[in-house]
């Protein structure tokens, strides 16, 4: 056969020519072999092909074998693994047999052995306790182990657990505020407290502090201890909050000027004291920075002071923020660089309308006594009624605005407060010659007394921001107070608010009489104290 003959051939052929007649053939039948009944003893390559090809035989394609499904894949290799895993069981059961088998003759086992004998001698009367087919060997090792196991889940679950508290909605109270409308038109809601205007021989305002209202003032304050110094206390809703209207761009120059603009509408014709708490602090600094001449005088109880302010030292801003904890440092820094993020936080939190632990919305660890009066029923109360108010409006801008002016510019420094001589001229020779000058001229600046009180347990506004104030105004007064927190010295404190009203008022005389309201606006006539419209208006101006 040549070459071109045999490419040609198919592949019946082929293994035709390599097999030969071996007089077996396959029959169709799977696993079956028979052999030929009638085979030739001489054939052709044609007849062989034909009979590997022809009816009744496979072909090769018809001989595949299916694939396997993924089922009996998963099947085969879990029964596979379940086969290795006994063997393996097998074989450590052997090895530790093994093992064992000699320990009888050990050194710890003689060691062990009598005392071992005594202590099962004496337990085997609990024998009796398990039913009688049970080997008390096996059947004491698994009690054992079970009550090792479940000692640890009962103090896990009954030794540390705490009372779940369900939340509750926040109740809202119908408007109860007295009203007056600013120059803008905008509505200002306020409350009163203490002695009528006609009485007064103190007036007082307070603008409140961050996520509270009008309603907070000086917690607990008795109407007595007012009365007895004669103190008329007025506070107010800061814009957005509470009762009052919104500011469409406010900042602490308009917040300052809407303090003075309630005084003149309630009729306070003389000085009057500013308070600021807390967050509350930035408000007073800036009546007290943009109309000095009405402050009498400045009381602050832990005042906010802006943690990214430039004039702090490296050493001031360390300390300060090593106080703060993790989630004030992050909210700090979102109304500084994120501001538009703050109203989903606030929304998860105080403004969903459901009342949640103090704790958690100051994001601060309470100290021992702040801790202790936080938790009483009568601080909880005057908590919940404060926090609703504060958010009567359901709206997040006001608190946003409040975020951002606590960490931005406030257009002016604490350093600005401090006395000092003001140069009559707009050059720089003039300006020198009145430093040089004997002659007595303008000082600015605030004159009055500044009392700052501080807790030196308060992690809410920590001590570094009041030693940074009083280091910006050497001559503050500062009343540090040991093992006072946030809450516990302003807070429901009677003997604490006799102390307040003593140090920035004296000795106690009561309200005015008519006499002494005459001698008083004498007084004031004489000495000229009362600063002339055009003043005012300028002072407005800025």
């Amino acid at each position: 056969m040549s070459s071109v003959e045999r490419g040609s051939m198919t592949w019946q052929e082929e293994l035709a020519s390599l097999v030969g007649d071996s007089g077996v053939q396959y029959s169709s039948v799977a696993g079956g072999v028979v052999e030929d009944r009638a085979a030739p003893a001489e054939g052709n390559e044609a007849d062989l092909s034909g009979r590997l090809a022809g009816e009744g035989y496979r072909t090769y394609e018809e001989c595949i074998v299916p694939e396997e499904s993924l089922k009996d894949q998963l099947k085969g290799f879990f029964m596979a693994s379940v086969e290795m895993m006994q063997d393996f069981a097998r074989g450590c059961k052997d090895v530790m047999q093994q093992s064992l088998a000699g320990m009888e003759d050990s050194y710890m086992v003689k060691w062990f052995r009598r005392p071992l004998a005594i202590v099962s001698r004496r337990l085997r009367f609990l024998n009796d306790y398990l039913p009688e087919d049970r080997d008390p060997v096996h059947s004491w090792l698994v009690i054992i182990c079970v009550l090792l196991l479940m000692l640890p889940a009962l103090y896990v679950d009954c030794g540390h657990k705490e009372p779940v508290q369900l939340p509750k909605v926040l109740h809202m109270y119908p408007p109860s505020a007295s009203v007056i409308h600013l120059p803008d038109g905008r509505a200002m809601a306020y409350h009163e407290q203490g002695v009528s205007a006609e009485r007064a021989r103190f007036t007082m305002i307070s603008a409140h502090s961050f996520l509270s209202s009008r309603l907070a003032g000086i917690p607990g304050i008795k109407e007595s201890l007012l009365d007895e110094f004669g103190v008329r206390f007025v506070t107010y809703d800061l814009p957005g909050f509470g009762e009052s209207e919104p500011h469409s761009s406010r900042n602490l120059n308009s917040s300052a000027h809407d303090m003075l603009h309630l005084a003149n509408a309630l009729g306070v014709r003389d000085k009057f004291w500013v308070l600021g708490y807390s967050g509350g602090g930035i408000h007073a600094w800036a009546v007290v920075r943009y109309v000095p001449d009405r402050i009498a005088g400045v009381a602050m109880f832990a005042p906010l002071m802006n943690p990214y302010d430039s004039s702090m030292t490296n050493d001031e801003k360390k300390k300060l923020w090593e106080k703060l904890t993790t989630k004030k440092k992050f909210m700090f820094f979102l109304a500084k660089r994120l501001p538009s993020l703050l109203p989903y936080f606030y929304r998860q939190s105080f403004l969903s309308g459901m009342q949640v632990q103090l704790e958690k919305w100051l994001s601060s660890t309470l100290g021992k006594k702040d801790k202790a009066l936080t938790e009483g029923n009568i601080f909880k109360e005057y908590w919940e009624r404060n926090v609703a108010e504060s958010i009567r409006q359901k709206d997040p801008k006001p608190f946003v605005e409040e975020a951002v002016l606590q960490v931005s510019n406030w257009g002016f420094r604490l350093a600005d407060l401090q006395v000092r001589k003001k140069h009559g001229g707009q050059n720089l020779l003039q300006w020198l010659k009145s430093i040089y000058t004997k002659a007595d001229g303008e000082w600015t600046g605030f004159l009055g007394p500044i009392h700052i009180w501080q807790g030196m347990d308060d992690r809410v506004i920590p001590p570094p921001m009041t030693e940074f104030t009083s280091r910006m105004i050497p001559r503050a007064t500062v009343h540090r107070l040991l093992g006072e927190g946030h809450f516990s010295y302003y807070c429901f404190c009677d003997d604490c608010h006799k102390q307040i009203l003593s140090t920035l008022f004296g000795t106690p005389q009561g309200p005015l009489s008519r006499i002494s309201q005459e001698d008083e606006l004498l007084r004031l006539s004489s000495s000229q104290e009362m600063p002339d419209e055009s003043h005012l208006q300028e002072n407005s101006s800025d």
